[in-house]
């Protein structure tokens, strides 16, 4: 699975990936590659892959949940067609609460104890996804996990989440979409090692030159 999402963010260049011409972030950091899950929902073909992939990875690694909740804004789409595939209820959880009305920050219909697995588009440092994790804690619910699109597999990332005591799911993952690179002719073989370096150390700017 993890190879097969990875061709298809690259097929729809969901997935940017250039080591010889890095990105910068609003974080000042360079980077090699840049994500823009969002395209997935205009690429038919693909969104059935990635879809299908969501709902079977809650089947599977999550058999008790009983909602799906989406991280505002580019997880709530991907919950809903996934809770739709799976016939589950489905909410999401806005960045802040809303000013008027209700004030609500949880949006749908969410009781304390339900069993909640939480769908993220894509996962760097995790510090995003944990903040919807502690909302939904706050309101009592049980949260089995984050099923995520797409991970760096950073560091900073892996140890949040496991500080916080949250299990996350990627359907695939830096490794995979390099490897995936390399093979289609996208990126050079020796480019790989090159983006790996920069997932081990973000900070860390010498992959730049290690050609």
């Amino acid at each position: 699975m993890e190879k097969k999402v990875a061709k298809a963010l690259l097929e729809i260049q969901a997935v940017f990936l250039r080591p010889d011409e890095p990105f910068t972030w609003a974080s000042g950091i360079k980077s090699p590659i840049y994500c823009d899950n969002r395209l997935i929902l205009t690429s038919p073909e693909q969104r059935v892959i990635v879809e299908n992939a969501i709902a079977e990875t809650v089947k599977r690694e999550y058999p008790d949940a009983e909602v799906l909740m989406g991280t505002s804004t580019a997880g709530i789409a991907h919950a809903a067609i996934a809770a739709s595939i799976l016939e589950m209820p489905m909410g999401y959880v806005r960045g802040s609460a809303k000013d008027h009305g209700r004030q609500n920050k949880i949006e749908g219909r969410l009781q304390a104890g339900q069993k909640v697995v939480v769908i993220e588009d894509l996962i760097s440092t995790g510090g995003s996804v944990i903040d919807v994790v502690d909302a939904l804690r706050e309101a009592q619910a049980e949260v089995l996990g984050i099923v995520s699109i797409f991970t760096y597999g950073m560091q900073k990332g892996l140890d949040r989440l496991a500080a916080a005591n949250v299990k996350n799911v990627s359907l695939t993952n830096l490794d995979a979409v390099a490897e995936a690179a390399a093979e289609i002719g996208y990126i050079k073989d020796e480019d790989v090692a090159r983006l790996l370096k920069f997932r081990d150390n973000p900070s860390d700017e010498s992959w730049i030159t290690a050609k």
